[in-house]
């Protein structure tokens, strides 16, 4: 079991005074990451899928997912993601919201928590195709912590409405 993390991002970000794209915020947010002793070993594809609810109200997001080593605990890697959103401008507010850098604790090697700040799994990551497609490209052979089920029978559980508009944009790095 590994420690899995999304990035996220429909907006461009303001960083050190300089405007980022999504691509470059992931990249500068993963070297980031790095200074806190939170190392990349694998990261997906960058996929891009269609802003929710409407996707006609905001930018589509570029989403990925990297698997990582690091000897935080969940709670203290939680903490450095959200210093991370928002040294990247990621303002807390408006769920669905659009935003410049979204990262989210995904599975952290098969722990189950439900605590007040943080639930692992991740609550809603079984249901998102934009999750779950990363995912599957960096560690196919993932199971739920809790059903127990392969990554794969959750995949082929996704609506091919919510599947279709996906698109696989290429390699951060």
């Amino acid at each position: 079991m590994g420690i899995y993390i999304a990035l996220g991002a429909n907006q461009p970000a303001q960083y050190r005074g300089l405007t980022v794209t999504p691509q470059e915020t992931f990249v500068r947010a993963v070297v980031r990451l790095q200074q806190f002793g939170i190392n990349v070993s694998k990261i997906s594809n960058i996929w891009q899928s269609p802003a929710w609810p409407d996707p006609k109200s905001q930018p589509p997001y570029l989403n990925a997912v990297a698997a990582v080593n690091t000897q935080l605990v969940p709670l203290e890697l939680l903490k450095v993601l959200k210093q991370t959103e928002a040294v990247f401008g990621r303002v807390a507010g408006k769920r669905n919201a659009p935003r410049p850098l979204d990262l989210d604790i995904l599975d952290y090697k098969g722990r189950i928590i439900d605590g007040e700040t943080l639930i692992l799994p991740h609550p809603r990551m079984l249901a998102r195709p934009f999750v779950l497609m990363p995912l599957a490209e960096i560690a196919p052979k993932w199971r739920d912590p809790i059903k127990k089920r392969a990554l794969t029978q959750w995949t082929a559980r996704l609506a091919i409405n919510d599947v279709a508009p996906l698109q696989r944009l290429g390699s951060l790095f």
